[in-house]
This record gives C-alpha cells, structure tokens and sequence, in this order.
C-alpha cells in the first residue's frame, strides 16, 4: 500500500513538472481609427505583430473610405474597372444577405448620407427633407451588383458605398483565420470594442470574459454586464459616444442613419449587442438593430437562431428596460 501511495504521489509530480507551460502573448496599438488588444496563448513566447500589419493594411487597402486608393474608394468616385479582391466580394456578399434578413435596414449604400450627415470622408451638407429626399435616389442595395468578373456595376455613379458597420467585425475575422492558421487554439481578440474568443484563458483556467459598457454612463466607460465568452464574436453598437452636436443650432445628430428614411435615429435603442458565429455578421446585426424597431428585432432573432443579443431601450415613460434572448442570459456573469 505504501509502495502504491508513493508511486502515485511521484506520477502526480511528473505530470506537473510535464505540463507545457502556457504563456500568454499579447499584442496592441492603434488600426482601422481605434484600438486593438489581442491575446493569444501558446507553449512559446510568439509575436505576430508583422502579420497583424499585414491584415489590417489590406482590409484598409480593400475596404477604406479614408484612404483615397483603396478600391472602395475608387469604386465610390465610379471607377468601374476596379476588380475586387475576396474580402471585398466576401464582405459585399454577406452585407447582401444581411441587408435581405433586416428587410433593407442594414444598406451599406448609405456612404451619401454618412457624408452629407457628417460621419465620413466626404463634405457635410446642411440637411433638411428636401435634401434627404434627393439624396435617398442613391441609396439601395439593390441597385448594386457584384459581377461574375468582380467588379461593381452600379445604377447610379454617385451610389457610395460604406462598409463600416461591418468591415471592423470583418478584419477581426481575419485576424482570428490568422491565430487559426498559426495553430492558436486559445485567443482573446478586441478591436475597438469588437470581440472575437477561441476556446478558454488557459493560464487562468476559465473562460474568456468581455464586458457590456453601459450606454447610459455619463462620462467615462462603465460596465453595464459582464459574459463568458467561447468561440463566438460580439459587438456592440449605440448612440451614447458616436453623435455629433451642430456648432450653430445645438442640435444633436447621431451616426445612425436610418436607410429607408434618409435620417439620423434618435430611437428609444440606447445600445445593442450581438453574439454571432463570426464578428462581422455581429456587427452587421447590431448596427441595423439600432435603425429598427425593437419588435422587429425580436422578431428577427427569434428565426435567427444562432444569433442572440442584448439590447438596452427606453419604454414609453422614459424608463431604462433591458431585453435579452435566453442564449444571452445564459453567458451572464453573477
């Protein structure tokens, strides 16, 4: 019996002193105009800060509005030539299957009115009814094609597009296929408030956690909600932080432009958030949620099973309300 006792206690200590050592590798700094914290775990110390560059460099290149040679760009000034790289068509594709499950409330076609509101590259107007009734002839998803050869074919050179609400999601897909193909099994990986996690924090042995910031916190961050997260994305859209105020008249705009009515939403939503397969579908999701009503929303995600969300709004009295599908509710720390 001692003799067992013994050569168990010595396999026990062998099987510590075999166990890989986890370290965690981290890398930061600033892309796509915000932040980025990515963490990966692995038995050696790694640092793929040059293949991270190289990611978001030809995201930029393919899907930029801010860099004037990027092919988005010179298909927005109706270069018609322009042949599309697979981000670009992988990206317009999914927007095009997004724009049908929203029912036209996610339109990246909406780059006239994200200038003319004064949320892009382009030149502000001052905007009224009139102005947004001229203007709405260039919106429409419909009435853009990707080609067999994989160029845009629009009906109007002045249609624009912009894939911000979904090209942030997009390049963190990218970095996550980068880890996937690196052999990373486990990974934390945030842009600008955009999540992608794989598997669990080995070093801590549990699951990767990511925070809900609270939409109605009046200065600062402040966590509203906390959940596990496993191999899925999340993201996050809301009024609370991207708003411009007019310098003459003192008027609150919000970035979220409505498609279908040409204007900025100033909804009862404070803020959405979305767990999706793939971050870029997250966030496609959460930034048409803020554009629709909330039934809508539910109504959607009750045929949308493999998203779940969580949505801060106002009810009629002005009162804070929460909605949240069970899948979410599931993931919520105590």
């Amino acid at each position: 019996m001692a003799l067992t006792l013994v050569l168990a206690v010595a396999t026990f200590y062998a099987c510590k002193e075999d166990a890989p050592k986890i370290i965690q590798n981290a890398n930061s700094g600033g892309a796509l105009g915000t932040s980025y914290h990515l963490i990966y775990q692995s038995e050696t110390q790694l640092d793929f800060q040059k293949e991270i560059d190289s990611v978001f460099e030809v995201v930029n290149r393919s899907l930029s509005t801010y860099l004037l040679d990027s092919d988005i760009s010179k298909i927005n000034e109706g270069d018609s030539t322009i042949v599309v790289d697979i981000m670009f068509k992988e990206v317009f594709e999914l927007s095009k299957e997004i724009h049908g499950k929203t029912k036209g409330f996610f339109d990246p076609t909406v780059g006239v009115l994200v200038n003319a509101w004064g949320f892009g590259p382009g030149n502000r107007l001052q905007m009224d009814s009139t102005v947004v009734d001229s203007l709405m002839q260039y919106v429409g998803f419909e009435k853009v094609t990707l080609t067999d050869t994989r160029t845009i074919q629009k009906s109007d050179p002045q249609l624009r597009f912009d894939f911000n609400a979904i090209a942030k999601g997009y390049a963190i897909d990218r970095l996550a296929v980068l880890m996937d193909e690196k052999g990373i099994e486990n990974y934390l990986l945030e842009v600008g408030g955009e999540v992608v996690a794989k598997g669990e924090n080995k070093i801590k042995k549990k699951p990767w956690t990511a925070g809900i910031e609270d939409p109605q916190a009046e200065a600062g961050r402040r966590l509203k909600r906390a959940i596990h997260l496993k191999d899925r994305a999340l993201a996050s859209s809301g009024n609370y932080r991207k708003f411009r105020i007019d310098s003459l008249t003192g008027k609150k705009y919000v970035h979220t432009i409505n498609p279908k009515t040409g204007f900025t939403q100033n909804s009862s939503t404070l803020g959405t958030n979305v767990l999706a397969k793939t971050c870029a579908e997250a966030d496609a999701y959460a930034t048409a949620f803020m554009a629709m009503d909330l039934d809508e929303v539910i109504d959607l995600l009750e045929t949308e099973k493999e998203l779940d969300a969580y949505i801060v709004y106002l009810n009629e009295a002005g009162e804070s309300k929460e909605y949240m599908t069970e899948g979410f509710r599931k993931l919520i720390l105590d």
